[in-house]
């Protein structure tokens, strides 16, 4: 097969009209050519990779994820199975892996390196040390995921010291995940073996990480947003540079992948090739996945995109079958062979499980989650509530709500605080999708309809849902209460519906139920709420003199 276009060579930085001759799924040839057809006047580019992505934040399932990621020019991801290895352990890393076969993308799995996250939270299960050590060198296996647990490298703790010796003696990088670190700690886990961080918020965090040699993701996602503050480094380290999405709802994904960073950062002037080298080329030369680069002999992946400003996507190509055209996925739907994959054995609340016990008296100094659009980071603010009968009461007139954690793995007490900025007026939502180890989540105006909301999930074992003090809706989530089964483009769909409704609730976050899954991150700071407490993520330790206990708990 012989396609001809505008050839944009990325590496030697030219742009000439040309052939790409494809043979048994390679580039043979790639040659010039004088004069082009009407109908040749594209631009032919490597696909894009995504440089750090959880499939199962797309509420996806890795063959329905591909489906909707091909239509924007995605051919390949670098993807961390870590969210439902939290649930499910080895055989939810396998569940990813063996769909994600079912279909032509390139998934590139890494071995998840901190499961459980930490040890101030519950999980459904572990990877140990000789997990990682037998996962590491498998084929399937690309690299060792995000290492979260930089006190663990900080402090030498033996196990995360063997995971990360465990991949450099197969050969294969170690991802980072280090908010804030800079100085001598930055340095310390940097020399550790840790390559990549797409956790930079700033561009003074992320430049201190690049001349220690680091590189740095531009991770742009549905809640945490940072290529406006990084994008300006791409002309400064243009090879050290990759875009990521790390978390993307379904919505989202609909909308647009890499192909919108390339936009917007040719829109900011910056250098066309240094661009398409944090999209294309930077990520399959620092994890060397099969990915081609439209070089001769490489895989035959790419792209034909209208012009290099919009990035309009008009075919992807991925070992040289056309997988999607002209906003079309091609790739068709693969069912789950077998019994779906879930670990969810928690039984039904009432309102009084989340009442807030104190023996403070009204008019006391609570610790609140501030939670910030676009941001995993949150902020500690402390506010005066009153207290009713020992019940400390939120206060949604000035924007303080109740957050609580609910363990999905067994019946517990509920753990329970206050977060601002969610906004909410009425009712309540819940999701199972709660970073890392994906208890229930659910932040609302008062206890009938957080328990609503819960149950919701609790019922469909595992899913999002809305109450508004008249109707509910849900997303059911079978799949490890992480993914749905069904259709992509359909869920997006539910999914849209479900977000206005939140945002109908009075909340003016961007992403309300993205912000809500990462408010039991204890691995960013500040503030964050486990399933055994609230948490100071600076410290990493629970809150102190936090005197409150729920009804289970007295």
């Amino acid at each position: 097969m012989k396609i001809s276009g505008q050839i944009v060579d990325i590496i030697n930085r030219r742009i000439y009209p040309g052939t790409v001759t494809i043979n048994d799924k390679k580039i043979e040839k790639i040659e010039a050519v004088d004069v082009l057809q009407a109908e040749e006047q594209f631009f032919i580019l490597p696909g894009f990779v995504d440089a750090h992505v959880h499939i199962e934040s797309s509420m996806l399932i890795p063959s329905e994820f591909a489906r909707l990621a091909v239509v924007h020019g995605t051919v390949a991801s670098i993807s961390d199975p870590h969210e439902i290895a939290n649930v499910c352990g080895k055989e939810g890393i396998k569940f990813m892996v063996d769909n994600g076969k079912t279909v032509p993308f390139k998934f590139n799995f890494g071995v998840p390196s901190c499961v459980p996250a930490t040890i101030f939270e519950t999980a459904g299960d572990a990877i140990t040390a000789d997990d990682v050590d037998n996962l590491i060198r498998q084929e399937d296996f690309l690299y060792l995921s995000e290492m979260m647990n930089f006190p663990g490298v900080l402090f030498d703790d033996m196990e995360v010291l063997k995971k990360i010796a465990s991949a450099e003696a197969a050969g294969k990088p170690v991802d980072g995940h280090a908010p804030g670190l800079s100085g001598d700690d930055a340095r310390k886990y940097i020399n550790a073996g840790i390559s990549t961080d797409h956790e930079c918020f700033t561009e003074t965090e992320a430049v201190g990480k690049l001349e220690m040699g680091m590189k740095i993701l531009i991770r742009e996602g549905s809640a945490a947003k940072n290529f406006e503050a990084l994008a300006p480094l791409i002309d400064r380290y243009p090879e050290m540079m990759m875009f990521c999405s790390d978390d993307k709802h379904p919505d989202s994904l609909v909308a647009g992948h890499i192909n919108k960073l390339c936009a917007r950062a040719v829109a900011k002037g910056i250098d066309l090739f240094n661009v398409l080298k944090t999209a294309c080329v930077n990520p399959v030369m620092h994890y060397k996945p099969a990915v081609g680069l439209l070089r001769e002999g490489d895989p035959a992946d790419f792209i034909f995109v209208k012009d290099l400003v919009d990035f309009e996507v008009i075919r992807t190509f991925i070992d040289g079958t056309i997988v999607a055209e002209y906003g079309y996925s091609l790739l068709k739907p693969a069912a789950i062979s077998g019994s779906i994959i879930n670990c969810f054995e928690v039984c039904t609340k009432s309102p009084i499980d989340f009442a807030m016990f104190t023996s403070l008296p009204s008019g006391s100094s609570f610790p609140v989650i501030e939670a910030l659009d676009g941001q995993l980071i949150t902020n500690r603010v402390d506010c005066v509530l009153g207290v009713n009968k020992g019940i400390i009461q939120s206060d949604p007139a000035n924007d303080i709500l109740k957050i609580v954690v609910v363990n999905r793995y067994f019946d517990a007490p509920v753990a329970a605080a206050f977060i601002k900025n969610f906004g909410f007026k009425k009712g309540a939502i819940a999701s199972s999708v709660a970073h890392d180890s994906h208890n229930i989540v659910a932040v609302g105006v008062d206890d009938e309809a957080i328990c609503e909301a819960v149950n919701l999930v609790i019922q469909a074992r595992g899913g999002v849902s809305c109450v508004d003090g008249s109707q509910a809706a849900l997303l059911p989530l079978p799949v490890a209460g992480l993914m749905s089964d069904a259709n992509g483009y359909d869920v997006a769909r539910q999914y849209t519906a479900l977000d206005a409704m939140a945002k109908s609730l009075g909340s003016t976050l961007s992403a309300p139920f993205m912000t809500l899954s990462f408010m039991a991150l204890l691995v960013i700071p500040e503030l964050k709420l486990s399933d055994k407490g609230l948490f100071d993520g600076e410290k990493f330790q629970f809150v102190r003199n936090y005197e409150i206990s729920s009804t289970q708990g007295r």
